[in-house]
């Protein structure tokens, strides 16, 4: 197993493999996103990490970026690669943010938030 030194790196994209995002593609997706990091030379500013259920699973494939607090629903192979050049450039994919983080999660109203606890 590597180690990966992250002093260098700015933003960690969680990559939902659970269930419903790998009948969703989730594996083609954090392929892609992996090649874009890669082929924009990026491996040291952006870190991945497949994960298990987010819980999210009506919004799969999700893909989650910290330190921003974005989760990202419906992503494919493309808006994977999408997001990784996106945050390059300083920017989100907007309109597949579910949920932001402004001191406490908010939904963005672009899709189902589910019920309140």
């Amino acid at each position: 197993m590597a180690t990966w030194n992250l002093e260098q790196t700015s933003c960690h994209l969680l990559i939902c493999n659970g269930g419903s995002c790998k009948k969703r593609g989730a594996e083609d997706v954090t392929q892609a996103i992996r090649d874009e990091i890669a082929r924009q030379e990026a491996d040291r500013h952006i870190h991945t990490t497949r994960t298990l259920c987010n819980g999210r699973c009506t919004d799969a494939c999700v893909v989650i970026a910290y330190p921003e607090g974005v989760w990202y629903r419906d992503i494919t192979p493309e808006r994977g690669r999408e997001i990784v050049r996106n945050y390059l450039a300083g920017q989100r994919l907007d309109q597949h943010a579910v949920y932001t983080y402004d001191g406490r999660f908010v939904a963005t109203g672009n899709g189902e938030t589910g019920t309140e606890k």
